[in-house]
């Protein structure tokens, strides 16, 4: 199959959300979207204004205290039914993912579409039950919504990061502006066309597509904003911590990762190699919580070379349409320029190349990067430090269970882990070693109820369940 599937005509959006109506933007520019498949321009949306968060802030502030008073059961109905309109756009945005991320359509369905219904879906029921109160000595501690969210969202997971974080702002009784990424909006359009059939009431959710230095720095600074969640680089994360500490507001940040997956000595090494592998890989690398550093014991390591170079190699790089891809492009040329930049500095500090790399065959055209694969990586260098966030993973060997522990540890990261053992009370203790806000054992399932956070420059605060919930919650304790 060809890129005939792409899209027939431009995608053109016009109009901002505000107040429970498309209007007008205050300016005239526009952001182009393009397919990282082909390189061609697939989509068009306002390029949001300071004007324009003004415009959308002030909706979500004068919205505010009805939709805090409104009963959770009543919230609840409005996300059953944003659940409903959304269910219904399944295919077209799993298409519009495709279109303009590069995401294979397959994996688009089930992971960019699937994961962020069934997130939605849990806060629904989330939604429906009131704040928990507690009674502490003569206090009565109870939980209001902080007030109006700016949610400022990335571009490689464009419908799960911002339903991660309007849902549960939404279930709190928070109303939200959201930012979505300037590289990936047209799926953001189709949840506010669920927003519109849902009818949410006007400004509980509003939205103002933009670029970061200029929609989204006035979002994060603004007055009116009394929680500022973002997901994204380490680096931007800091600096909308810096606008925001300006005005001692709250924020929420998931930022960048560099988590291991340690591979101990009686480990299901097939298995523990082939999840691996699909790991770091998914959605070309381009995710957060990919496992991108390999940890195998020696007694194993010959062995797992071999079973990964066959892994990686099955992973064909091509158009997002074709059923046989598994490997999608980069989001953009700069990203893929990123990502070629760190294979070279791992080649020049010596890592041994044992797939892909910078002469493997791609696509003519595009932004991919081969699926490439360093074994002898040593611990501190570049490649196992810095986040990549492309389809690269860097093997490394230990001596034993105390060395790999502590070279997981040796990261300004800690996201998410794996450990892999025949023996899961061990895999269990190791896994408490870890600092690192998620790890899973023995291949453990992704559960979008539990809390979804890390450590160190991995971010401050919790997603999804119901500890995604009370992020948006202040305490209050009344005295009696």
């Amino acid at each position: 199959m060809d890129l005939a599937a792409a899209p027939p005509a431009l995608l053109v959006r016009r109009h901002l959300h505000v107040a429970g109506e498309w209007v007008d933007p205050a300016g005239d520019d526009a952001i182009p979207v393009e397919n990282p498949a082909t390189g061609e321009i697939v989509g068009q949306v306002p390029a949001g204004t300071p004007a324009d968060v003004d415009r959308a802030v002030a909706a979500a502030r004068a919205a505010f205290p009805g939709w805090a008073a409104t009963a959770p059961a009543e919230r609840a109905a409005h996300l059953d039914r944003l659940h409903t309109a959304l269910a219904a756009r399944a295919d077209e945005i799993a298409r519009t993912v495709a279109w303009e991320l590069g995401t294979p359509l397959k994996l688009a369905a089930r992971v960019q579409t699937g994961l962020p219904l069934t997130v939605l879906r849990g806060m629904v029921d989330l939604a429906a039950r009131p704040a928990p109160e507690e009674t502490v000595g003569n206090s009565l501690v109870v939980r209001e919504p902080v007030g109006v969210v700016g949610a400022i969202t990335p571009w490689n997971y464009p419908l799960h990061q911002v339903v991660a974080k309007v849902a549960p702002a939404l279930a709190a009784g928070c109303t939200v502006v959201l930012k979505p990424s300037e590289l990936t909006p047209l799926t953001a359009y189709l949840l506010f066309d669920a927003v519109t059939e849902a009818g949410l009431p006007p400004g509980v959710v509003n939205l103002v597509p933009g670029t970061g230095p200029v929609a989204g720095e006035a979002l994060a600074a603004h007055p009116d904003v009394d929680l500022v969640s973002f997901t994204g680089s380490t680096a931007t994360g800091r600096r909308i911590a810096h606008l925001a500490a300006d005005r001692i507001a709250r924020v929420a940040l998931e930022l960048g990762g560099k988590s291991a997956n340690l591979i101990l000595a009686d480990a299901d090494l097939a298995t523990a190699v082939k999840v691996g592998v699909g790991n770091a890989f998914l959605n070309s690398g381009q995710t957060c919580t990919a496992w991108t550093r390999m940890l195998v014991h020696r007694d194993r390591y010959d062995e797992a070379l071999d079973l990964i170079a066959a892994a990686a190699g099955a992973y064909r790089p091509g158009d997002p349409f074709d059923p046989a891809t598994r490997l999608g492009p980069l989001v953009s040329a700069a990203q893929a320029e990123r990502v070629r930049g760190h294979v070279d500095r791992a080649l020049a500090d010596g890592a041994r190349l044992l797939a892909g790399g910078p002469d493997a065959p791609l696509p003519p055209r595009g932004h991919f990067v081969a699926p490439t694969v360093f074994a002898d990586v040593h611990p501190d260098s570049a490649l196992a430090q810095e986040e990549v966030f492309g389809p690269v993973l860097a093997v490394i060997p230990f001596a034993d269970t105390d060395e790999a522990v502590a070279i997981a540890n040796n990261s300004r990261y800690g996201l998410a882990g794996a450990v892999w053992s025949a023996d899961e009370e061990a895999a269990l203790a190791v896994a408490r070693r870890l600092r690192t806000g998620q790890v899973d054992v023995n291949g453990g399932a992704f559960n979008p109820l539990a809390p979804f956070g890390g450590y160190q420059q991995s971010g401050l605060g919790r997603e999804l369940g119901a500890y995604g919930v009370d992020e948006f919650r202040e305490i209050k304790a009344i005295q009696r």
